[in-house]
């Protein structure tokens, strides 16, 4: 790479670009991916690097700069690997509530399904309830409703492992317990007539999401 392929972007500072690109990269990167970031040659970013692992070590920072499989990345340092490892632990253990708990048996149930079902069912609104179990990796999006263009939802292979099973054939015996879909259809298609996302109307319905649902 020469000095005439570097993108014409404004040059900053090249240590703190290049730090800043590194801290949102979400794997490693080469030096041409590096220099063509922070528009500078690859020799002055590659010993940059070199210099910033240096600095880090001598340091001692919580975290290191490696060069792994032909590119760079921040990492955590070895030793304090059992404080993090104590910290993800912890935030996987924390317990669902009762509500996302329910949510969670119906999506599993019915899957796939629209919020609008899910919330049809239980009879509350999960929308801040379905973001929770979105984001603890249980239930993820499968689709849109092909009549209304609902997003559907799964649940995940994340959610067979937490639960101990190979396949959603081994989940207990409950689908009979939960209301046929085909005794709420009216109710559903009036649902339909507005979008599955959430509105940023006040609405009066009952909901499952007090300030802090996010957190369940």
């Amino acid at each position: 790479m020469t000095t005439d392929d570097v993108l014409a972007v404004p040059v900053a500072d090249l240590r703190p670009a290049l730090e800043a690109v590194l801290m949102v990269a979400d794997q490693p990167l080469d030096q041409v991916a590096l220099a063509t970031a922070v528009g500078y040659p690859e020799g002055e970013v590659v010993e940059a690097l070199g210099a910033l692992a240096g600095e880090y070590d001598e340091q001692g920072r919580g975290f290191e700069l490696r060069n792994v499989a032909g590119g760079w990345r921040f990492y955590t340092r070895e030793e304090y690997a059992a404080v993090v490892e104590a910290f993800v632990l912890d935030g996987q253990q924390a317990r669902l509530t009762q509500a996302a708990l329910e949510t969670l048996a119906v999506v599993a149930y019915q899957q796939p399904v629209s919020r609008a079902r899910v919330s049809a069912i239980r009879g509350v609104n999960v929308d801040g309830v379905m973001r929770t179990l979105v984001n603890r990796g249980l239930v993820e999006e499968a689709g849109h409703d092909g009549e209304h263009g609902a997003t559907l939802y799964k649940t995940t292979s994340y959610f067979l492992e937490r639960i101990g099973v190979v396949s959603l054939d081994e989940l207990p015996e409950l689908a009979p317990y939960l209301p046929d879909m085909e005794d709420m259809e009216e109710e559903l298609a009036a649902s339909a007539t507005t979008t599955d996302e959430p509105s940023d109307e006040p609405s009066a319905e009952p909901t499952d999401e007090p300030p802090a649902e996010g957190d369940a």
